[in-house]
């Protein structure tokens, strides 16, 4: 769903959100910052911040949650360099997490143009909340191109996997 804004279109998604203890932080702040940018938000946890806290355990419940309806929802996943856990959520079928730690942006666009990403995953020791909710939007509002050629490599990579 959609709404007309000047000539851009603001999607609202729902979104499911989780982190590890590294990026606790930056995800109370984007789960906020989404939210009253009228977002569907799930927060997934943790819910309190705990210092031994192992990423797998929630970074698998966007990864399972992305899985029942890949091309209907956005998953975020956050922890203090974002490589772990764009690996766990990738282990989901129909899941394609793009990481992001800073940088240039165009690496975000890319993620959805070309490779229709429906998980991001930050890095939150090298990333500013600022920078990061920059991103996040970035991400929400780039759409797929729907190229045929993406179409195929996407189909392809979950073929490979058989």
């Amino acid at each position: 769903m959609g709404k007309a804004r000047g000539a851009d279109i603001i999607l609202y998604m729902k979104i499911f959100i989780s982190s590890d203890h590294a990026g606790f932080e930056l995800k109370k702040y984007l789960v906020e910052r989404l939210s009253l940018a009228g977002h569907d938000v799930r927060d997934l946890g943790p819910k309190e911040f705990k210092a031994d806290d192992d990423y797998p355990d929630y970074v698998s419940l966007v990864g399972k949650e992305v899985s029942h309806n890949p091309s209907g929802v956005r998953g975020i996943v956050i922890g203090g360099s974002g490589q772990g856990e764009a690996i766990c959520a990738n282990k989901f079928y129909g899941v394609r997490a793009a990481l992001y730690y800073g940088g240039n942006m165009d690496i975000i666009r890319l993620s959805r143009e070309h490779n229709d990403a429906n998980v991001l995953s930050l890095g939150a020791r090298f990333l500013a909340p600022t920078d990061a909710l920059n991103a996040v939007t970035v991400w929400l509002s780039t759409p797929f191109s729907s190229d045929e050629r993406h179409r195929r490599r996407i189909q392809k990579l979950f073929l490979s996997g058989k």
